[in-house]
């Protein structure tokens, strides 16, 4: 007779980077194609950043662009919309490795989050199974809340004044993993739209490194190539590098720009 496999929730690549203290990177997506999440994939990124808060993404692409990216082994994190707990738990349950809440404002909401999206004996998530993370019921109920808990990260963006009062004490939840700093909200919260490397950023984006390395978070942020060192020297470990819609405008620009006698 032949032997039964036993199906197993898929480890997080992130969480085991950052557990070792390594340097995470992520690429962002604004296209809806699985193929882009996929060619991303092949060029060796630890993480794509999937996002329905500004991208109108359906739950079916999502779930494709998930399964494109774990064909090579690398994670997905989804940035949720703010709404019922289904728009937190959905990508959790078609495999994302972790999703990002944007804009948290207090540590009540902090632990709103955690209630939401992480299972007892840390919080009250809805319980299904019979989806990609659950191995649709053939993974045993017990150890896919245990793994689910263990392998699945939950992250917040600070990316406005208003959180930074209650700072320690979101980075006091039980449940969060990662303070995500946000410089292109937060800059133009403080009336400083679109200067992320303007000299009043770094000083929050220095605490917010130093309170989430106290209380055992995660940091994470946004950068690009030029500033990625220093990010890092910060204690950031998160790191998003550039995005599709970027990469392409730039293409098809210089393409323009050579052609620009027969446009």
């Amino acid at each position: 007779m032949k032997k039964q496999i036993q199906p197993r929730m898929r480890k997080s690549r992130v969480l085991e980077k950052l557990r070792q203290d390594n340097v995470v990177i992520s690429t962002k997506l604004n296209l809806m194609d699985a193929r882009v999440a996929e060619l991303a994939a092949m060029c060796g990124f630890d993480c794509i950043w999937l996002c329905m808060e500004h991208v109108p993404t359906d739950w079916v692409t999502i779930e494709n662009q998930i399964r494109a990216a774990k064909i090579y082994n690398v994670d997905t994190l989804v940035r949720i919309a703010r709404g019922s707990y289904s728009d937190y738990v959905l990508p959790l349950e078609a495999d994302a490795a972790g999703i990002m809440v944007p804009h948290l404002m207090s540590s009540e909401e902090a632990r709103d989050v955690v209630r939401q999206t992480r299972f007892h004996p840390t919080g009250r998530r809805p319980v299904d199974g019979g989806n990609a993370d659950g191995r649709y019921c053939m993974l045993d109920f017990k150890e896919y809340i245990k793994e689910a808990n263990a392998q699945r990260f939950v992250i917040v963006q600070i990316e406005d004044p208003e959180p930074l009062d209650e700072l320690e004490a979101i980075a006091a939840v039980d449940g969060i993993d990662m303070l995500f700093f946000g410089p292109g909200d937060y800059s133009h919260a403080i009336g400083r739209a679109g200067e992320t490397e303007h000299p009043d950023l770094e000083p929050v984006m220095r605490r917010i490194a130093n309170v989430a390395r106290h209380y055992n978070r995660f940091a994470g942020t946004t950068g690009n190539i030029q500033n990625i060192d220093r990010l890092v020297d910060m204690g950031y470990q998160f790191i998003n590098i550039g995005a599709d819609v970027l990469g392409l405008g730039q293409y098809y620009q210089q393409l323009a720009g050579k052609l620009y006698k027969y446009l």
